[in-house]
């Protein structure tokens, strides 16, 4: 019991002259140690490095994961799973999810319907894309996410902790040399003055005997004071060398987020490059199913004399000869070609995504598709595919 009170009457008179010394700095009454421009310059790239890396951390899960109040329930049970030593199940994610309403709606509405049909194809398409964005999350959480966490909950708080003992222990050395500053002035004034009563107040409270003079007992506090600022000295330079070597080691930290940064740039370049492959697929599917809207526009549109016209003209699209097709004298028009497109049958003009063709109608062709010509090679082309020109 003796021990504790001791050691904690000795941390309280610790934490008041480290108090009485900063205030005393604030106001302009105490000196204080200045550290050298090197080190200054690695706490300064420290602070630096540690508010940027949180900001990308708290943006890139941002980007992640866009509505973090939907995934409060996800993170509590991952939470929990994480403190039980296991791993929490795979979720699906939004397009998965939508994937799976589209094709259980195919079901209701009938698969062989055009529009539920249509369901299936695009439903597969976004569990694809949901797929694609779920390795991708997972990928970015580990290559990029982990290490810019890790140093701000690991090496980051172990820097500050090293810094705030080094701030604490420059705080007691200042306070030694103000004492041995104050000792020494006391010391010179007795030796001048003649006998006189020490003021040890203004050093430290300490029990003497006033059986030696005051020069003397002046001299003997003075070697003390002296003592401990060396001591004090000599803790300030061990830890200011801790301190600077793991400033040292920011450096190291920048290399691994640049190893980070290009994991997840590859990690985000193959997402979109397979989100984009999956939609590319998806056109030309949609693009050789029959569009019943247009169909039921046709009909619904039709007369007695058009019907008639339609039966009676020499170009019908299922028995159109593209090699019989001319090019109308007015009515032909650039298009620039936006995607890839391998041609289902001779009838139809496989495209490469930039180029630019001549495309025109003719009578009875469905509005999907239009009659492209590029040189002396000339077929159906999808009209999703392109982008008219004026």
């Amino acid at each position: 019991m003796d021990f504790n009170v001791k050691k904690l009457a000795s941390g309280a008179g610790l934490f008041f002259t480290r108090a009485v010394q900063f205030t005393e700095e604030k106001l302009g009454q105490a000196e204080k140690t200045e550290l050298d421009a090197h080190f200054e310059n690695l706490m300064s790239r420290a602070d630096c490095t540690k508010h940027w890396t949180e900001k990308i951390y708290r943006q890139t899960e941002i980007l992640l994961q866009p509505n973090p109040i939907d995934h409060t329930g996800a993170r509590i049970e991952e939470f929990f799973y994480e403190k039980l030593d296991m791993k929490a199940p795979s979720r699906l994610t939004n397009g998965e999810l939508l994937g799976q309403y589209m094709q259980d709606a195919a079901k209701e509405f009938g698969a062989a319907t055009p529009y539920g049909s249509t369901l299936i194809k695009v439903g597969d398409c976004e569990r694809r894309l949901g797929a694609a964005e779920r390795d991708f999350l997972q990928t970015s959480a580990i290559s990029f996410l982990t290490p810019l966490r890790n140093f701000l909950e690991g090496d980051w708080r172990t820097i500050s902790k090293e810094r705030r003992l080094l701030e604490n222990l420059r705080l007691d050395l200042d306070a030694c040399k103000a004492r041995v500053k104050k000792a020494k002035t006391a010391e010179a004034k007795a030796a001048c003055e003649g006998e006189m009563a020490p003021d040890f107040q203004e050093t430290r409270p300490r029990n003497y005997v006033l059986s030696a003079s005051a020069s003397a007992l002046w001299t003997e506090e003075v070697e003390k004071a002296e003592h401990e600022l060396r001591v004090a000295q000599t803790e300030f330079d061990r830890q200011g060398e801790v301190t600077r070597l793991l400033l040292e080691g920011i450096s190291s930290t920048h290399v691994n987020h640049l190893r980070c940064l290009h994991e997840f740039v590859e990690a985000q370049a193959a997402y979109y490059k397979q989100c984009h492959f999956h939609m590319q697929e998806l056109q030309k599917e949609l693009a050789r199913l029959p569009n019943a809207f247009t169909l039921n526009s046709t009909h619904s549109m039709a007369t007695p004399s058009s019907v008639s016209e339609a039966i009676s003209s020499p170009v019908e699209t299922d028995t159109l000869k593209i090699e019989e097709v001319q090019a109308p004298a007015t009515g032909t028009r650039k298009a620039k070609v936006l995607y890839d497109y391998d041609a289902a049958d001779s009838s139809e003009l496989s495209l490469l995504a930039d180029e630019l063709i001549t495309v025109y109608t003719v009578p009875g062709m469905d509005s999907d598709w239009l009659i492209g010509e590029r040189g002396n090679q000339k077929g159906k082309v999808p009209v999703t595919y392109l982008e008219l020109l004026s």
